[in-house]
């Protein structure tokens, strides 16, 4: 079985539901919006919620797609900044229980972390984001030998705003001779870095993986027409169009892929588990168009649980459509 290295934000999730909206009024949080907060106010909003009762969720888009490759099988490995205390430990520690081989690094500040109010009977649900150490990493903190047996370097987009650290650790992940492969993480982050993402996708990236969003704000073309024109700077593109499904192009193949049935409650994650189940299908040679049929089902999965993890009946009933999937491609 080929194997995987990931880089990302090591982020934990924090999630608790609030009896009323007193602790969003108390740290100016709008009901329903997302704001970063710094090291004071994010661990004071955290012992707050601690004595209301959290879940914690160990989660950054590289890690979400790493768990689940470990999951699949792969030997997969993570590289992320933590900071030397509880919630560091404790996203380590997760990661290792999913069978992942973790290279963490040490900061000086806190842990970084998501902090997630649900509120009200309908769930709206508020972010506090605090980086923390996962903003400290940096190009001197990546060394060759992190490389050495991979044969995939997965990327997550909200880390090529580093612009040195992804440009140190592709060319060493090059050199390596892995393939590598870029979720582009937010329009934002593309629009504000588009030279160096077209460099980078240009001289380093081999699969590109993006939302419609994101390819138009690399591109500036509607999604099919932003999936063939990645493709040519890329030996793999994929572009998501949400519950409509997604498209891959490799070279003149093209291929539209149908989404997969499911009850969907929550789209946290999607995009990080359809990268895992098409890497898993391209180390193991599948057709493109496979890949990005397990890419979709295990999509599917996740967008009927609330968070990024997939439960384990939802996991096994995965395993079984995909193994079936692989059957009937076999047979052909």
């Amino acid at each position: 079985m080929k194997s995987i290295l990931g880089i990302g934000n090591a982020l934990t999730d924090i999630l608790a539901i609030l009896p009323n909206e007193d602790l969003l009024g108390k740290y100016h949080l709008p009901k329903g919006s997302m704001q970063h907060v710094d090291m004071e106010t994010g661990d004071n909003i955290w012992k707050s919620l601690k004595e209301i009762g959290v879940k914690y969720v160990p989660g950054g888009s590289a890690a979400n797609t790493i768990t689940c490759t470990s999951i699949f099988g792969m030997p997969s490995g993570y590289i992320g900044k933590i900071g030397n205390d509880e919630l560091g430990n404790l996203f380590k520690s997760t990661m290792e229980q999913f069978g992942v081989k973790t290279r963490m690094l040490y900061g000086t500040k806190s842990s970084g972390r998501c902090m997630v109010f649900i509120t009200g009977p309908n769930g709206d649900r508020t972010f506090a984001d605090y980086m923390g150490s996962a903003l400290e990493m940096g190009p001197d903190d990546i060394k060759p030998e992190y490389f050495e047996g991979y044969d995939y370097f997965h990327i997550e987009g909200y880390l090529v705003q580093n612009q040195e650290l992804i440009a140190k650790a592709v060319h060493l992940a090059k050199a390596a001779g892995c393939i590598i492969s870029l979720d582009m993480a937010s329009y934002n982050v593309v629009e504000s870095n588009e030279a160096f993402l077209h460099n980078l996708v240009d001289k380093y990236v081999d699969i590109v993986f993006a939302n419609e969003t994101e390819a138009a704000a690399f591109t500036k073309l509607p999604p099919r027409e932003a999936l063939e024109e990645i493709s040519r700077h890329c030996k793999i593109a994929a572009v998501k169009v949400g519950k409509d499904g997604s498209m891959v192009q490799s070279g003149d193949e093209y291929h539209f892929i149908k989404p997969w049935p499911a009850k969907a409650i929550d789209g946290t994650g999607a995009g990080d588990t359809y990268a895992a189940g098409f890497l898993y299908a391209h180390s193991l040679g599948l057709p493109l168009k496979t890949c990005g049929e397990i890419g979709t089902i295990i999509a599917a999965k996740v967008v009927e649980v609330v968070g990024t993890k997939i439960d384990i009946p939802r996991w096994r009933d995965a395993k079984l459509e995909i193994r079936q999937l692989i059957d009937s491609v076999k047979n052909d």
